[in-house]
């Protein structure tokens, strides 16, 4: 249990400490239903790469040990136009580690999706032969079955199901360059006789930057339109249970990457007409210091992560991709496949406690807007991984992760408040709990407290920080950490009667109101 402090319980009901005070009142048994996501909506990405190993983007402060991994292959690539210096060679995951395993089980149910730029070429070996020391002709690295055996072994034991996308390069095309399905139908066919399923897939990782992904040169929206020509029967007749995905783009909307050779998912939908079960894209608010030659315009600073403007930028690149939606595949579900602070592996900050407000509040904002499904990326891969590559101690945003899976059902309800700028409050029915009300209070202020006046008890569960890039988190005043034996604290919530509840400046609160009798959560 989680003990709390008695200064830290003067912080919290003393808010004449604060330079300023707002104040609102809430009705959790009216708040009316706005949307509902998917079981799964809280997920991740563990990268193609990871399984297979290979060149990933070097840590700010190289800890790996990657003197003495050796490549499986010699002639590992990177991604076409990017600096090789960035990226640095890491030996493939290990996805039975029980650390890990324990830790990815404890946000089940989820999808853990195996795809990003690498997946575009990798060839998969269906036999039982060690691996090349370089791959085949026209793709980058290679699969090999005990590799795609170990993610499929890892989905069942951490209550997951698969998400990926298919080898695109030159490799699996004919003379004409056109797509051909054997090396997915061999991919396929081994995925069912290991005893896994794929859930849904896209054509492509990112198509928008199909050149960066190993595309060849001069693929354009015609040449992506007579792929999915090809390769949607082809699911359909091979994996009818498969949901099919796409476009998958990135880099787009008032945030656009500057790519000359960037393809808008508008050609893409364009040509190929209504295709997608589901509409899928990517979110990255802006690239990290290590893509700095993009130009300024595409950073960001710890000085500006818990500002207004950046924490509303998830939901522009959203809209604009929703718009994009509603003109080409009307009705068909939000899916965020890929998102993190930063593109190019994250910033040093995306690890501490100040990327906790964005990954909440694009949580919390984006569920309200109709997106179904969320994969974080990575669970453990470079600087925005949720869990620390090398140790797979949890980051704070994975205590930010469990907490959500702890108490946020999958109805999304309107708070009814209206708080005070760079406040924010969202809603969910309280999850394994009827009539129940989970309220998420995001006080991204770092100066003012902001209160509410609670008509019954709640469950509270406050996350600060020493300092805002703390590496770690405490709940409650209490840090957040793993015991001796690498097991999960019990995540307890501190008794709070009803009456005025305060949120102090740059604090993170989940109140669990398991009473509230709220007729949309039955």
């Amino acid at each position: 249990m989680c003990k709390i402090s008695p200064l830290w319980l003067l912080c919290l009901a003393c808010p004449i400490l604060f330079a300023q005070s707002h104040s609102s009142s809430i009705s959790p048994a009216d708040m009316s239903r706005i949307s509902t996501v998917d079981e799964r909506f809280q997920s991740y990405n563990v990268e193609m790469l990871e399984v297979t190993g290979g060149r990933f983007w070097k840590p700010y402060s190289s800890t790996m040990n990657s003197s003495s991994a050796q490549p499986k292959a010699q002639s590992e690539p990177t991604p076409a136009g990017m600096d090789p210096n960035l990226y640095e060679y890491r030996a493939p995951i290990n996805l039975s580690n029980p650390r890990l395993r324990k830790l990815a089980a404890a946000l089940g149910p989820a999808y853990v999706r195996v795809s990003g730029t690498w997946a575009n070429s990798v060839y998969f070996q269906n036999s039982d032969d060690p691996a090349p020391s370089t791959a085949p002709a026209g793709f980058g690295s290679v699969l090999t079955r005990k590799e795609w055996k170990g993610v499929i072994d890892f989905a069942h034991a951490v209550n997951a199901e698969i998400v990926t996308s298919f080898a695109t390069s030159q490799g699996t095309r004919d003379d004409k360059g056109v797509w051909t399905p054997e090396q997915a139908r061999q991919f396929l066919g081994f995925t069912k006789s290991a005893g896994g399923q794929i859930a849904a897939a896209e054509f492509m990782n990112e198509p928008t930057l199909a050149a960066m992904g190993g595309a060849p040169k001069g693929y354009d929206a015609a040449a992506y339109a007579r792929d999915m020509a090809v390769f949607r029967p082809f699911i359909k007749q091979s994996s009818p249970e498969m949901e099919l995905l796409g476009p998958g783009s990135v880099g787009e909307g008032s945030l656009a990457l500057p790519n000359s050779t960037a393809i808008k998912t508008e050609d893409l939908l364009k040509e190929t007409g209504p295709v997608f079960d589901v509409f899928s894209y990517h979110v990255y608010a802006a690239v990290s210091q290590r893509c700095a030659k993009l130009g300024a315009a595409m950073q960001t600073t710890p000085a500006t992560a818990l500002s207004k403007e950046w924490l509303s930028r998830s939901e522009q690149i959203s809209s604009f991709y929703a718009q994009l939606r509603d003109q080409f595949e009307p009705g068909k579900p939000l899916w965020i496949t890929e998102t993190a602070d930063a593109a190019c592996g994250g910033n040093p900050w995306a690890s501490t406690f100040l990327d906790s407000f964005r990954y909440l509040v694009q949580h919390g904002s984006l569920a309200q807007h109709g997106v179904k499904v969320i994969m974080h990326n990575t669970l453990e891969a470079s600087d925005y991984g949720l869990l620390n590559e090398n140790s797979f101690a949890p980051r704070p945003n994975y205590w930010s992760a469990l907490l959500w899976r702890k108490l946020m059902g999958t109805t999304v309800l309107d708070p009814h408040i209206s708080p005070p700028e760079n406040v924010y409050a969202y809603a969910h029915c309280l999850r394994d709990h009827s009539g129940g009300v989970a309220l998420l209070v995001i006080n991204a202020d770092q100066h003012g407290a902001f209160n509410i006046s609670l008509p019954s008890e709640a469950e509270r569960y406050t996350l600060t920080a020493k300092q805002l890039q703390d590496n770690t988190v405490r709940l409650n005043g209490n840090t957040l950490t793993l015991d001796s034996k690498g097991e999960l604290p019990q995540l307890t919530g501190q008794r709070t009667p009803s009456g005025r509840v305060s949120f102090a400046a740059a604090s993170i609160t989940f109140l669990a109101i398991p009473r509230a009798n709220n007729g949309n959560c039955q």
